[in-house]
């Protein structure tokens, strides 16, 4: 496929009447289900505020500097990332998509396509057991030793067992993410998923060697909570907007997040990031990565592997011209000093 374009006019033909594949992905005009809304019941409050929140964001326009060449380059873990933007965890296209896309040649799709384009994925957990088993077969197929499955806040040997499993197949990291609490399709299929201790998480955590990321922080106080326990590192995360409609937009308790902790743990977001212009804007206000989700989703439904590899690329070349035209010349320079709100 020579566009993202035809990736897209793809993905629109096979997701017809579940998601539009809008110009602007930002909750206005979508159906339910993923990579639209999500979540059945759900009002769309907490997605929408996710890229309100960004796009109350401005970029302070710099020229005036010799960052020519900026450097995209990201270290996590010790593994080289051409950018610091990884893949959010997706699965379940039975549930999510009605069928319409096998489920491995959806995740061999976000994790071959973020392996080409110099970054890696994470992949997901789900009521099917075969699912996160899928995730952890298409790192040692397609991307060994850079892979970074997540579980769902299941019972703690539950948890475990998946943690052993990810340290068999090489992964990179692992993580946990607790803004899945209470998933109904979870307990409907009896494996029940809910709050965790802080004693549960310590318990957890002291049984791996691997980093072990917490995704679904959304205040100063799990972020200091989540240090505590042990974490390698946290994710800002309202699950897409798609757990609870009332929260605010991911980048709003960034900043907040990023001033209790920052400095003692990997501070990464996901929700509504967009662009190259977006990753700047989390990287200013105290990220180090960013998950992207939906539209990973899309490139994947319509374009596959080369979908993938072609919006990540993207991504990277608008990051760069997004870091020149601000001054920064490399992600460690990218500061407050980037962005401000909007008056109006």
């Amino acid at each position: 496929m020579s566009e993202l374009k035809e990736v897209h006019e793809r993905a629109r033909e096979r997701l017809k009447g579940i998601c539009r594949v809008c110009p602007v992905c930002d909750g206005s005009s979508c159906l339910s289900g993923v990579p639209g809304m999500g979540g059945r019941k759900s009002r769309r409050q907490g997605f929408q505020r996710n890229r309100a929140a960004l796009e109350n964001i401005l970029l302070n326009l710099r020229t005036i500097h010799e960052a020519v060449t900026p450097n995209t380059s990201y270290n996590l873990f010790g593994a080289r990332l051409d950018l610091p933007v990884m893949v959010a965890p997706m699965c379940e296209t039975t549930y999510n998509f009605l069928d319409r896309v096998d489920d491995y040649e959806f995740i061999l799709a976000q994790v071959e396509g973020a392996e080409r384009a110099g970054t890696l994925a994470f992949t997901g957990d789900s009521p099917d057991p075969p699912l996160y088993e899928m995730g952890l077969r298409a790192f040692r197929e397609k991307a060994p030793g850079k892979g970074i499955p997540i579980i769902k806040p299941r019972q703690t040997e539950e948890i475990i067992r998946r943690i052993r499993l990810a340290e068999e197949s090489g992964a990179l990291a692992v993580g946990i993410d607790i803004d899945a609490a209470g998933f109904e399709n979870f307990m409907r299929a009896g494996q029940p998923v809910g709050p965790l201790s802080p004693s549960t998480l310590r318990h957890i955590i002291k049984s791996t060697d691997l980093p072990v990321i917490i995704k679904g922080v959304m205040t100063a106080e799990e972020a200091v909570e989540t240090v505590d326990c042990g974490a390698a590192g946290l994710v800002v995360s309202n699950h897409g907007g798609r757990a609870l409609d009332s929260t605010p937009g991911t980048a709003e308790v960034l900043p907040e997040i990023a001033a209790a902790v920052k400095g003692s743990i990997k501070i990464f977001i996901d929700g509504g990031i967009r662009s190259g212009e977006d990753v700047l804007k989390a990287l200013a206000l105290g990220a180090e990565a960013v998950l992207i989700g939906r539209p990973v989703a899309i490139a994947a439904v319509g374009g596959g592997v080369e979908g993938v590899e072609m919006l990540i690329r993207q991504l990277k070349d608008d990051l760069k011209k997004s870091m020149l035209l601000t001054g920064c010349g490399s992600l460690q320079l990218i500061g407050p000093y980037a962005v401000r709100k909007a008056m109006f």
